[in-house]
């Protein structure tokens, strides 16, 4: 490259000769891991390396116009000083990815580097040339494959799937948005050759959808893609709807399978929109307002002993329970139901015994955590059905008062 002037002027103290026979060479070597034959778009590493003992003053390397092929140049040419037979010479590199296009045997054309050189103290231009170089690309005989629309065929070292979403799809109630972001890295291709966005569509769930956005980072190795994929995503309707996932295959060239990356399966929704709130009452009269608050505070004292004494250590969770119920949000019933069991085993415990709540308990964590294909119970008449389970009373432990047995009445 041009650039590389600069550092080709080092060389102009060495003092000149006239060229001989193998002075100047340049040649060209096309590296696939393993050696293996190359399938249509996978990437190939050309080595294009030239050895030169002469003074050079200018230099520019002219590629062919690879036709057959797409490519992109990886990083910057490379100079050095090289030894050989005993004699000081200059060392040129660069690298080249391509990417056959179709099956065949192809040809590369020959690389010119053309050198303005100091010979015999003079100046003059040389071109040097390197040998066409055949290239045998195999045609693929898989499913899919470089020609079909489906599905997307993707040769790469490796592809990693991240899958992100702005608020958590299970918190979603009815109507509220969310932002999924789909992000594929992959090594070994332009972001040209990654796949188009996929289709994100499933009843009862609304999906719009945004750009796409695409990126190539060139290092030593090849070249680094990225793709970003984004939706708006909004829950149709009120029950919890699995978004199903999305199979990404593409071909590893380093192990020369097939493989099959994954955008996850997620739920949307699942939590009912809250109700619209009641208009307040009509203001009651002050005395009446005030005699009412007295009778209930004084009633609420007498209670409070009471109620304290035989409140279940899970009726906190109870309530929870049933207001969630109410709302009609399923992930918050298991929530309660699973508070309420750490807090009380003994009521747990009854209810896995019962046999009309032990099957929709058992729906509820499948319509969850399962497949998708598991309604959710009606979950008002759950929460009533637990609360009338009552814990059985813990045996006495037969002890004697501590203070003694209690004197006859007599």
């Amino acid at each position: 490259m041009r650039g590389s002037l600069v550092a080709l002027l080092v060389l102009a103290a060495t003092p000149a000769f006239a060229l001989e026979d193998g002075d100047l060479s340049l040649t060209v070597t096309a590296e696939v891991p393993g050696g293996a034959t190359p399938f249509p778009r996978e990437m190939v590493l050309l080595r294009i390396r030239g050895t030169y003992r002469a003074q050079i003053a200018l230099e520019d390397l002219r590629q062919p116009s690879l036709p057959h092929f797409g490519w992109t140049q990886l990083g910057r040419d490379h100079w050095s000083r090289v030894t050989i037979q005993g004699q000081e010479a200059r060392g040129f590199e660069r690298t080249v990815a391509v990417f056959p296009q179709g099956p065949g045997r192809l040809v590369i054309d020959p690389f010119v580097h053309r050198l303005t050189i100091v010979d015999g103290g003079e100046r003059r231009v040389v071109e040097v040339r390197s040998s066409p170089l055949p290239l045998k690309v195999a045609a693929w005989q898989g499913p899919g494959g470089p020609d079909a629309s489906e599905p997307w065929w993707l040769a790469a070292q490796d592809v990693t799937v991240t899958d992100r979403w702005e608020p958590e799809p299970e918190t979603l109630k009815l109507g509220e948005p969310a932002r999924r972001t789909v992000t594929l890295d992959v090594r070994g291709v332009t972001a040209d050759a990654l796949p188009p966005r996929p289709v994100l569509r499933t009843r009862g769930v609304l999906t719009f959808a945004g750009p796409v956005e695409r990126q190539t980072r060139i290092t030593p190795a090849g070249p680094v893609a990225r793709v970003t994929y984004r939706w708006d995503v909004r829950p149709g309707v009120p029950e919890p709807i699995t978004l199903s996932a999305i199979a990404v295959p593409w071909f590893d060239t380093r192990a020369r399978v097939m493989r099959t990356a994954e955008i996850p399966a997620r739920i949307v929704g699942g939590r009912a929109a809250k109700p619209a709130e009641e208009a307040p009452p009509p203001p009651a009269s002050p005395w009446r307002a005030l005699v009412a608050g007295l009778a209930a505070f004084g009633l609420g004292l007498g209670a409070w002993g009471v109620s304290r004494r035989r409140e279940s250590p899970a009726a906190a969770a109870l309530r929870t329970l049933a207001r969630a119920a109410r709302r009609r949000d399923a992930r918050g019933v298991h929530a309660a139901l699973n508070q309420a069991a750490r807090r009380d085993p003994a009521l747990a415990a009854a209810w896995r015994a019962d046999p009309g709540l032990a099957p929709r308990l058992v729906a509820l964590d499948a319509a969850l955590f399962g497949k998708g294909d598991t309604p959710v119970p009606e979950l008002a008449g759950l929460a009533r059905d637990l609360g009338r389970i009552r814990a059985p009373a813990a045996p006495t432990d037969g002890l004697a008062p501590l203070d003694g047995p209690r004197p006859h009445a007599g």
